[in-house]
């Protein structure tokens, strides 16, 4: 009879060697390897549960990729589970006996029970190889239209996969990100900008790969996704003026998952375009100056907000409103967010000045500039020379040394000289 996972589990936690453990895998895979080969099928969900046990532990799996197929087949729900997550974790898109799936993944995206379709969902979600994405796209885009919000947000993921596969069919779905922006169910917002934000990084990384080839597909790509801008900030600010709501809100915070994948999305929507950028300022300026600080939640936003006003076509007083909401966060106690800002806006005043260097007729040397904002913070930024974490002094010096010019120069390097008698030997060079 073949052994209970939970034996196996059992087994294994009793060895009191690595030997040991190997011995007692040894011995269960050479059982299983018999069972598959005498095709015993009322133990073969059992066994390839315990085939993800051994593969957790960093044991070769491999002889069982063609049973977790054989269980996709399979009519029973439970026996479906364990198959789907065997192939989601024993095999990989390279794998040889994955194009067996297709007709499985195509006959279960069009069950009647929404769980098995979900599990359908899931693994082109992980799984999907550009065959198996175009054959099953038209599948997918059914569910994006289903009633039901639970296959809704699945297929967003599972199409996110098949979109990034095959980036050409972007624009047979544009449409259909529209509807999903209106949305109700915040589960199945979050998954749709999620989706429009890959397609875009894929875009990006098609283009530098290639320009020749790809320019005219990303102009295109993406002037389709910047006319939904509008329709993204007011989504945005109904996040910012939404009252209290159990089921979102954390910390006090609106959903601030939402709230940050939005952020994300306009920051690629707004970079090197200068209508866009115009269009989400007042919604990024409602951000920075109505979001609450006090919980881990609000910095998250603030934070992604910074970030996405540093990256677009911003005004100067946005541009200062980011840095003093860095500079605040300079001041917190909690160390991990202080690292954050003093790393941020290192890289903020490094690619300013790279920017200035680049067009030698702007400035950003003025008293609204960015630059200047950062100088009102010296002192700050000086003060963590003296922490006792060793990363914030690093990353303080460095953000020093961007900060020198010829008015601070002297004070400046009177406390490095101070800070050169305290610091670590490495610090020195």
């Amino acid at each position: 009879m073949a052994l209970r996972l939970r034996d196996l589990i059992r087994q294994v936690r009793a060895c009191k060697t690595a030997a040991e453990e190997r011995a007692v895998i040894a011995k269960e895979s050479a059982m299983i390897r018999t069972a598959i080969r005498e095709e015993q099928e009322q133990y073969r969900h059992r066994n390839v549960a315990k085939l993800l046990f051994m593969h957790m532990l960093g044991y070769p799996t491999h002889f069982g990729q063609l049973e977790c197929m054989k269980l996709v087949a399979s009519p029973h729900f439970p026996e479906k589970r364990i198959g789907y997550l065997g192939m989601m974790l024993l095999l990989s898109e390279e794998a040889d006996v994955l194009m067996l799936a297709t007709n499985s993944l195509k006959n279960d995206l069009n069950s009647d029970n929404r769980f098995i379709a979900g599990l359908a969902l899931c693994a082109i979600g992980n799984l999907a190889t550009a065959d198996m994405s175009r054959d099953l796209a038209p599948e997918v885009d059914k569910h994006l239209k289903s009633s039901q919000p639970y296959l809704r947000k699945k297929a967003c993921l599972a199409m996110c996969r098949c979109l990034t596969k095959c980036p050409d069919m972007v624009e047979d779905f544009v449409d259909r990100f529209v509807t999903l922006l209106k949305d109700r169910s915040h589960g199945v917002l979050i998954t749709v900008v999620e989706l429009m934000t890959q397609v875009l990084i894929v875009d990006q990384e098609n283009q530098e790969e290639d320009d020749d080839d790809e320019d005219e597909y990303e102009s295109a790509a993406k002037s389709a996704f910047l006319r939904l801008v509008p329709l993204l900030v007011k989504l945005l600010r109904n996040l910012l003026t939404s009252g209290y709501s159990p089921e979102y809100d954390v910390g006090g915070i609106s959903d601030p998952f939402l709230q940050v994948q939005i952020l994300t999305l306009l920051r690629l929507l707004g970079t090197d375009d200068e209508s866009a950028s115009e269009e989400m300022s007042d919604v990024l300026a409602q951000v920075a100056t109505n979001t609450e600080t006090a919980k881990n939640a609000g910095n998250a936003i603030l934070y992604e907000c910074v970030q996405t006003i540093m990256a677009i076509e911003a005004d100067d007083s946005l541009r200062t409103l980011a840095i003093n909401i860095l500079g605040r966060f300079l001041l917190n106690k909690d160390n991990n967010i202080r690292y954050v800002a003093l790393n941020t806006l290192a890289r903020c005043i490094a690619e300013a000045k790279q920017h200035a260097r680049e067009n030698e007729d702007a400035s950003d040397d003025g008293p609204n500039s960015a630059a200047a904002a950062l100088q009102r913070h010296r002192s700050t930024v000086v003060d963590c020379l003296k922490d006792p974490d060793i990363s914030i002094r690093q990353r303080s010096l460095e953000l020093i040394y961007h900060l020198v010019n010829e008015e601070n120069v002297e004070s400046l390097t009177a406390e490095l000289l101070n800070y050169l008698v305290l610091c670590p030997r490495e610090h020195r060079a």
